[in-house]
């Protein structure tokens, strides 16, 4: 069975997202960041990086960063179609993809959510912090232009771009960064899908579900 190491409300929600999308069965096991679970001999045997999701396919070899498991998920199980047909298109989805998870997310939300890793002197931080929200205004800017005219990142077809997208905008619900209006229509979009809904009830935020049907 497939190992899934995830910490509920992080960006290994997507991850979740995507693997009850393929329909795979899998084993999860909770990583606490806070209590340093990811610094452990054993976790770190898996991935050396202290750092999640991690997924642990049923050959053994582990994947460590959520673009390798979103992509492998994508290819592993063509039938749920993850990703669109033709190169070009599916390397938009890459392109967007990576956005998320390395702008929006590694150099915007990061910095709010672990400031101390960007300068140890507390004299910066709000500096830091005000620079975060910078990028992440103008990320979702982008994205807002990306949707325009279209349900998904890429067309009017769901990708593994969009479980990427998906966990950022939670993100910004969660902590109330405004979201523009077509990434509040994806993020409504996608809080009708199943596996979302399942994994949001799992994850303990059936809260949001419930906020956003008014």
């Amino acid at each position: 069975m497939i190992q899934f190491y995830m910490t509920p409300g992080s960006c290994s929600t997507g991850i979740h997202i995507l693997l009850e999308e393929v329909g795979e069965l899998f084993e999860v096991h909770i990583v606490n960041l806070l209590a340093g679970d990811q610094f452990k001999p054993e976790y770190l045997a898996i991935n050396p990086k202290a750092s999640i999701p991690s997924l642990v396919r049923k050959d053994g070899i582990a994947l460590t960063d959520f673009q390798s498991i979103a992509w492998w998920l994508a290819r592993t199980y063509p039938r749920r179609a993850l990703l669109p047909d033709g190169l070009d298109a599916e390397l938009q989805v890459l392109e967007r993809m990576n956005y998320a998870v390395n702008t929006l997310h590694g150099q915007g939300f990061a910095r709010i959510f672990t400031t101390e890793k960007f300068c140890a002197n507390p004299a910066e931080h709000q500096a830091i912090q005000a620079q975060g929200r910078e990028i992440i205004d103008q990320g979702f800017a982008l994205v807002h232009q990306w949707l325009e005219g279209q349900e998904y990142l890429v067309g009017n077809r769901y990708s593994i771009a969009d479980a990427a997208l998906f966990y950022v905008e939670f993100w910004a619900n969660y902590t109330q960064v405004p979201l523009p209006p077509n990434c509040q229509e994806h993020f409504k979009r996608l809080l009708e899908r199943p596996p979302v809904r399942q994994v949001l009830t799992e994850e303990g935020y059936a809260s949001i579900l419930r906020s956003w049907r008014h």
